[in-house]
């Protein structure tokens, strides 16, 4: 990608504001979004999933502001790469976008040179929503009884861990945290964050660095013992479980993210209406509310802060995925 390319996705609509400013007054994006038109929101996961339940949230606000009518278009499977596939060869109108998550800033290093498209080329940043952060979970009759515990036991032997998939968010926090601490770890992939809980449970496993929504019900429920968060703050669901910065591992900081993407020849303008309209729906208090009850923790940034935020996001993620070798499924 030349550099030119490089920058104008990273910047998001930021360029072009200054030209665009005055017949933006005059005609708010040509005419754009048109009364009743339909809007597809793609998600790369099945119905019902965090993700799934976000763009939901946001979809259906944003449907009823501009008064068109937004569908979401689950579109499932191949490492959430074929739905941003879908999203990537769609007409830049500004009626198609992208759901992503952290899974998609891996997806780049992973999938480069395998996919079908290309994150950067195809597809533009257009908000950031929300992020859940990562509990580090043993079973409650673990001998393991806290973080420095863990990693006490994981110098004196790998510990079996288990995520939802090579790549996923629970397996690249393991990663970074064998990496960060000189450590091993034996991970065992799964077709999904429960079963792999399940094995946790069950004492298959050893540790997981789980989906905040996903191992919290264990957590309470006395199943599981949560030795650290991976969030810039406790939690107030579980706010006697330190962070992994109180811990002396601020690096070890991740969070399942969820953002916006939008097909790369989107008009600027259209991608800052976008964009300012989705920051302003999960900020409102109602949808903010119920994105906070689900786990996640309200990070609305647009379109430049975004771009910035994700190219920082692949870099990091590509580091870990070479230094780890870690495969595609």
């Amino acid at each position: 990608m030349q550099r030119r390319d490089w920058m104008r996705w990273a910047l998001g609509g930021a360029l072009g504001s200054s030209v665009a400013g005055t017949a933006w007054t005059q005609n708010p994006v040509n005419g754009y979004p048109k009364a009743g038109a339909t809007l597809r929101y793609i998600v790369p996961f099945p119905p019902g999933g965090l993700t799934d339940v976000v763009a939901r949230l946001v979809g259906q606000q944003l449907g009823a502001r501009w008064g068109i009518n937004v569908v979401i278009d689950n579109k499932p499977g191949g490492g959430a790469q074929i739905g941003a596939d879908a999203a990537a060869k769609s007409p830049g109108d500004g009626y198609t976008l992208l759901a992503i998550t952290l899974a998609h800033a891996a997806n780049a290093t992973l999938f480069k040179g395998r996919a079908a498209f290309d994150l950067k080329r195809d597809l533009r940043p257009v908000a950031l929503l929300a992020g859940s952060p990562m509990l580090v979970v043993v079973p409650s009759a673990s001998p393991i009884k806290d973080f420095k515990d863990l990693v006490a036991h994981a110098r004196q032997r790998p510990l079996n861990t288990g995520s939802s998939g090579n790549g996923t968010p629970p397996h690249l926090t393991a990663e970074l945290f064998a990496d960060l601490t000189q450590t091993s770890l034996q991970h065992i992939p799964y077709k999904g964050g429960a079963p792999s809980l399940t094995d946790l449970i069950g004492g298959q496993l050893e540790v997981i660095f789980s989906n905040f929504p996903e191992s919290i019900a264990h957590v309470k429920a006395g199943k599981l013992r949560a030795l650290a968060i991976t969030s810039p703050h406790r939690h107030p669901q579980v706010p006697d479980v330190p962070t992994t910065a109180e811990l002396g591992l601020p690096q070890l900081q991740v969070e399942n993210w969820t953002g916006i993407l939008a097909p790369a020849q989107t008009p600027d303008a259209v991608v800052e209406k976008l964009g300012a309209e989705a920051v302003s729906i999960i900020q409102s208090p109602e949808v903010a509310e119920r994105a906070r009850a689900q786990g996640f923790r309200i990070d609305a940034r647009g379109p430049r802060e975004f771009g910035s935020f994700l190219n920082a996001e692949i870099e990091r993620w590509g580091r870990i995925i070479a230094s780890a070798r870690i495969q595609p499924d």
